[in-house]
């Protein structure tokens, strides 16, 4: 009985704990949006240092939230390899197993763009994190791809979610084509990074309030660079990108234990 009763108290301030995070999220973004951006558009410099600012924000915003979901007994977490990432000109290739899964990979890197859905670019908590960061939106998939390869050579770091959402628990990775083209048109380092988490939690088909009976437990498995050069060389270029593609779903695949 007593054993019950401790679950049913973990359980309730667990859900409390989450409900606070979320809270606390999007408290972060109305502030980043109307106090902390407004001062820093004030500051000297071009577009380019005012983003890499913006980035260097939100990077430390979302050091805080994993913070604190951490502290809270929300969650544990596992980091592997880290030392291979913060590098130049660096696209990182993620899968999608959560909805934190962005803010824990911008949480360990200082300065990242990233690919984020046009849709968001309404929500007024995150508008302003990605206008000031220089987020790309997905709704011009052209121009999406030249912006991406252009931020890459330029020597800034990408992240991208091939999936394009959040992944099916114990399903086959089915990515979209548009990271494999971004990477070989750029042709920069290309670096993997696999993401687990145990129990299964705020996957798409979870709303946040469904929580698992215990905290959860979120890896990051930062893997080798992958060599571009046997993909470089194929023509056409669509070929080249689909078999690329598939290397990197046959990867993620493979590391997932699936």
């Amino acid at each position: 009985m007593t054993q019950k009763i401790i679950q049913k108290l973990s359980y309730g301030w667990r859900l409390f704990a989450t409900g606070l995070s979320f809270f606390s999220f999007g408290l972060i973004g109305l502030l980043l949006r109307f106090l902390v951006f407004p001062v820093l558009s004030v500051l000297p410099g071009h577009r380019l240092q005012r983003i890499s600012r913006g980035q260097r924000v939100v990077h430390y915003g979302s050091y805080v939230f994993i913070g604190l979901m951490h502290r809270l007994g929300l969650m544990t977490y596992e980091i592997q390899g880290l030392e291979k990432l913060n590098r130049p000109g660096q696209l990182i290739i993620a899968n999608h197993p959560t909805l934190i899964d962005i803010l824990f990979l911008i949480s360990r890197i200082k300065q990242a763009n990233c690919i984020v859905k046009a849709s968001l670019w309404r929500n007024p908590f995150m508008r302003g994190p990605i206008l000031n960061a220089g987020y790309i939106s997905n709704g011009d998939l052209k121009k999406m791809i030249a912006e991406c390869v252009e931020w890459l050579q330029s020597g800034g770091t990408m992240i991208i979610f091939p999936e394009g959402t959040r992944s099916v628990p114990g399903k086959p990775c089915r990515f979209q084509r548009g990271a494999a083209t971004i990477a070989l048109q750029a042709n920069k380092i290309v670096t993997p990074v696999t993401l687990s988490c145990y129990p299964s939690t705020l996957t798409k088909a979870e709303p946040w309030y469904q929580i698992p009976c215990r905290r959860f437990h979120l890896t990051m498995d930062v893997g080798e660079d992958i060599a571009l050069d046997e993909f470089i060389t194929i023509k056409p270029k669509s070929i080249a990108a689909r078999r690329f593609n598939q290397f990197l779903e046959d990867y993620f695949t493979q590391q997932r234990g699936l």
